[in-house]
């Protein structure tokens, strides 16, 4: 499925982060700005600056639930 939520040309929407700029993908790994636990994006709406994701990987016993955060509070895995 394309995200197709963001008005710039190509597929994610871009983040600003000093002078690396970010792309957000749906799929991508990122960590939050509150902890180093990897979360993976699950859609992107660029025109309100939000994101939805899930922890990664998946908890088997009870998933992973989804939840809605700004993309000012995410950035890269690493």
């Amino acid at each position: 499925m394309q995200n197709l939520t963001c008005s710039s040309p190509g597929q994610g929407c871009p983040l600003e982060e000093g002078v690396n700029p970010m792309t957000v993908h749906q799929g991508d790994c990122v960590n939050l700005d509150s902890d180093d636990d990897t979360y993976q994006v699950i859609g992107v709406d660029g025109d309100h600056d939000r994101c939805w994701v899930r922890r990664w990987p998946l908890q088997s016993n009870e998933g992973s639930p989804v939840f809605e955060i700004s993309l000012e509070r995410i950035r890269q895995v690493g």
